[in-house]
């Protein structure tokens, strides 16, 4: 299997208690441009889901090409280097077979960067994703770009700014290049964050698995959630669904493998 999709899943699976999901009140709170400047990078076209095509010369956000256990192509995810040598996507990336992981800058003419190691939440499976969907792949020498912190210090709250960004598809199903978009958080429990597909608030899709949804924490855009899952079956419908980093067994799976990480 290929892995370029969200998971799908019905919201009674990941709803626990907390908040019920409301509309964002205000439609791309933030520009599209400004959505690719919260990464450190420039913008150029419209893409992501009501999103914007951002430059790639120093965004930690990585697009990761995953190998089976013949070397063949798996498909392909999106991470966050949060550490000097490690990076952060979903569980459901890296589970059911999959023998190796290599990272892309997205530059040019630049080469990919293997793992040398990857892990994922223990008791993950694809086929089932009830169990926390985190991974964390590992390097031996140290990437070039500033990692991104965890926000573990606070939960997010509905109707908060977030910014989406990964490496998945855009309205005209392109996958190739880095996206970055915004929108609002429409629901938080204990686990999940969501967002609402609401244009022209920005929405993830396939290949945008393991990427970050970003919280503002004092000035500074912090990595809130894991982009996981989707209600509907189709990109532009439905709602995103986020593993939140501040739940403690989530952080505490991060910390163990990337004792280093930053929070704030």
């Amino acid at each position: 299997m290929l892995r370029a999709m969200l998971v799908v899943v019905t919201m009674a699976a990941v709803a626990c208690s907390g908040s019920s999901p409301v509309a964002p009140t205000v439609a791309a709170p933030i520009s599209a441009s400004e959505a690719c400047a919260a990464l450190g990078t420039a913008s150029s076209s419209l893409s992501i889901l009501s999103g914007e095509q951002c430059g790639v010369a120093t965004s930690p956000v990585v697009k990761i090409n995953l190998k089976d256990a013949g070397g063949g192509q798996a498909g392909s995810c999106t991470g966050t280097v949060i550490g000097t040598r490690a990076v952060l996507t979903a569980a459901h990336c890296l589970d059911d077979g999959v023998g190796g992981a290599q990272i892309w800058f997205g530059v040019i003419g630049s080469a990919e960067i293997v793992a040398s190691a990857f892990h994922f939440y223990p008791g993950y499976s694809f086929n089932t994703p009830n169990v926390f969907d985190v991974g964390v792949l590992l390097f031996d020498a140290d990437l070039p770009r500033t990692p991104v912190s965890l926000l573990t210090s606070r939960q997010a709250q509905v109707g908060e700014t977030a910014i989406v960004a990964g490496w998945g598809r855009d309205e005209n199903s392109s996958t190739t290049q880095l996206r970055a978009g915004s929108t609002k958080i429409s629901a938080v429990n204990g686990t999940y964050l969501e967002t609402l597909h609401a244009p022209p608030s920005a929405s993830v899709c396939s290949g945008d698995s393991g990427g970050p949804i970003l919280l503002s924490q004092n000035g500074i855009w912090t990595i809130a959630g894991i982009t996981s899952a989707t209600s509907g079956s189709a990109c532009n419908d439905g709602t995103n669904v986020y593993l939140a980093v501040f739940n403690p067994t989530v952080r505490n799976f991060i910390r163990q493998h990337v004792p280093t990480v930053g929070e704030r």
